[in-house]
C-alpha cells in the first residue's frame, strides 16, 4: 500500500474475517489518542513531512 501513497489506512474485522480497508476515512487514530498518551494525528504527520 505504501508504494501506491497509501500511509494510514483502517479496517474493519468482523470475527475472523476482514470486511473492509478504509483509505479514505480511517478513523482508530481518534480512539488511540483517547485511550492512550499517544498523539497519533500528530506522529502520524511528522512521519508523513519527513518522507517527503
Amino acid at each position: 500500500m505504501l508504494k501506491g501513497g497509501v500511509y494510514f489506512a483502517g479496517i474493519d474485522v468482523i470475527g475472523d474475517y476482514l470486511s473492509e480497508i478504509n483509505i479514505t476515512s480511517p478513523t482508530g487514530m481518534r480512539e488511540i489518542s483517547k485511550n492512550s498518551d499517544v498523539n497519533v494525528s500528530d506522529r502520524f504527520f511528522e512521519a508523513l513531512q519527513k518522507s517527503n
